[in-house]
């Protein structure tokens, strides 16, 4: 019963997972292939940036960013993947248990003989593995186009490679707090405003943070937990405040299990 509601929970994640990954290839081989030519005037674009405020600049992602380099360049593009992967993560969180509370179709699953710890471990699951799909996609174009059109420009191996694996925690922190949410709610009509509130209220709270130096708001984001510059520049993640993605994505899936064991399922009369 439990491989069965796997299946049809992946199934239905499967469309979504394909529009998703071939949608963020997309965007990573547009970026990446117009590096050679971009690069070319870069050095031009980095002396006029430095003229700009620096609150404006770390708003965008920019500050004490080397548009010459390639790793600088795909910092500066994994800022917008980032935001993409939060949506994708944030939909399935919302939706796992919300869309068949919407369609009435809860009870007739509860009814079978699989218990609520079980019905939701399956959809976790069925939810990673497609968010796992989708890394691939990621972390395989990202190493296929940057080494295709980096030009003459090289770069160092470890600090791409913390920059892809950061997707997982990322998109976990997401997913997480999707489904906390959702379950705190009475009922979500649709997924797709409350997905994509999340996701771009995060990375405003971590733009607008920025600008007003308030180093509270780094605490809740997770865009700042993975800040792309960071990761580049120093080689590293920041550890304190990876974390805190952490602690966040235990809390919310250890909070879940209680919400939904005890939640009141609507039945159809």
């Amino acid at each position: 019963m439990r491989a069965n509601i796997f299946q049809q929970e992946f199934k239905m994640h499967l469309r979504s997972v394909i529009t998703w990954a071939v949608s963020v290839a997309a965007l990573i081989f547009v970026f990446t292939s117009i590096f050679s030519s971009f690069a070319k005037d870069a050095a031009l674009l980095n002396e006029m940036m430095a003229n700009f405020p620096e609150a404006l600049l770390t708003a965008f992602g920019l500050n004490g960013v080397n548009l010459a380099t390639i790793l600088g360049y795909f910092g500066f593009l994994f800022l917008f993947v980032q935001l993409c992967l939060a949506i994708q993560a944030a939909n399935y969180g919302f939706g796992m248990v919300s869309i068949e509370e919407r369609e009435w179709t809860a009870d007739f699953l509860l009814a079978k003989p699989v218990g609520r710890t079980q019905i939701l471990t399956s959809k976790l699951l069925a939810a990673l593995s497609s968010l796992l799909i989708t890394d691939v996609v990621v972390w395989v174009s990202s190493l296929v186009f940057i080494n295709l059109f980096k030009a003459d420009s090289a770069y160092e191996t470890n600090p791409l490679l913390l920059l892809l694996l950061s997707i997982v925690i990322f998109q976990l922190f997401f997913l997480a707090v999707g489904l906390v949410i959702s379950l705190l709610v009475k009922r979500i009509r649709s997924v797709t405003p409350y997905a994509m509130g999340l996701g771009f209220g995060m990375y405003v709270l971590s733009a607008f943070g920025d600008m007003l130096g308030e180093s509270v708001l780094e605490l809740i984001t997770p865009f700042k937990h993975f800040n792309p510059n960071y990761i580049v520049q120093h080689g590293a993640w920041d550890t304190p405040l990876v974390l805190i993605s952490v602690a966040v994505i235990v809390i919310s899936l250890a909070a879940s299990y209680i919400l939904y064991t005890r939640r009141n399922i609507p039945a159809v009369v």
